[in-house]
């Protein structure tokens, strides 16, 4: 009995060291995968939007998207229809961190300095972004963006 209850004391040990364990090196590599698929999806999302691919960005937005901005709140169809609007000549990308708070779910936050101007009025300067992305049926999609100018 003695020895039944060391052999489980043992196991148990070990478990729990395995569950509490650093990322092994094929986690680490996943998980930096996935981090650099959210950056790439994000960047293209600001490429499609900067060239004015309304039908393309649409296909990146999930149907219950909530966009923030200094204006309010816009769903899906707000969004698309402001894109025009904006005439986007040059962003550029700083400090882009992504969390995944779920085996879905992904958040990306970073600034974005930017020149560019919506309806003829300047709106160049840098941004603070965060963005949330959902995987469904295999496919990330958008389905929140703040984009709020830095002070």
């Amino acid at each position: 009995m003695k020895r039944q209850v060391i052999i489980c004391g043992v196991a148990l040990a070990m478990a729990v060291s395995t569950c509490f364990a650093a990322p092994t090196p094929a986690r680490q590599i996943k998980t930096a995968q996935r981090e650099k698929a959210i950056v790439g999806l994000e960047k293209i999302v600001t490429e499609v939007f900067k060239n004015k691919q309304v039908e393309t960005l649409k296909k990146y937005l999930a149907p219950e998207f909530v966009g923030l901005d200094a204006e309010g709140f816009k769903n899906v169809d707000a969004e698309l229809a402001d894109v025009p609007k904006y005439d986007v000549r040059e962003n550029s990308f700083a400090d882009m961190k992504v969390a995944f708070p779920s085996a879905n779910m992904a958040v990306i936050t970073y600034k974005l300095t930017t020149q560019a101007t919506h309806n003829g009025q300047d709106t160049s300067g840098t941004y603070n972004v965060a963005s949330v992305w959902t995987k469904r049926e295999r496919k990330w999609r958008l389905v929140f963006h703040a984009f709020m100018k830095s002070q």
